[in-house]
């Protein structure tokens, strides 16, 4: 599957999924595409093992939820933000460490003040190896964050710049 890029979304320092400066964060990098959907790039590190090179479960499921909850992004700008109200997690596969990794995730359903989203997880040789589904409330991230925030720590991703990314 070939997905068109429309543009890169923003990241943070600390932020354990897309934080730069997290010695322990996955640093990932997210694109949003033609279509309106999601896709996460990273690559797992050792530190987030849970059987030997197998990346552990609840990581997966950060990662998926952050794919999601950005989805909203696509559709309302770089400071719109999905919280969590609930999340369902399919595990299939066991996903590697050391690996670039891609996420997609997307709205599925558009409620007024909660939206709804699936993402898959993929394997470098695309097959999946985790589903989601989840619900989320709609929030501006003023409403999440301090001010000084948006100002300091919600940048443009240096990510690569990418015409389209193949999954």
């Amino acid at each position: 599957m070939k997905f068109k890029i429309a543009s890169k979304q923003h990241i943070s320092k600390n932020c354990l999924v897309c934080g730069i400066e997290n010695p322990f964060g996955l640093k990932t990098k997210f694109y949003e595409t033609q279509t309106k959907e999601v896709i996460a790039i990273f690559t797992p590190h050792d530190k987030l093992q849970s059987y030997p090179n197998v990346l552990h479960g609840g990581i997966s499921a950060t990662i998926l939820d952050e794919t999601i909850g950005r989805a909203i992004m696509a559709h309302y700008g770089q400071n719109s933000f999905g919280v969590t109200v609930e999340l369902k997690i399919k595990y299939k596969k066991p996903v590697p460490l050391g690996c670039e990794l891609k996420v997609i995730g997307r709205m599925t359903s558009d409620k007024g003040r909660i939206y709804e989203g699936t993402g898959e997880l993929f394997l470098p040789n695309g097959e999946v190896a985790v589903i989601a589904e989840g619900k989320y409330m709609k929030r501006d991230l003023s409403q999440i964050v301090e001010n000084d925030f948006l100002g300091e720590e919600w940048f443009t991703s240096d990510g690569i710049d990418r015409d389209e990314i193949e999954i």
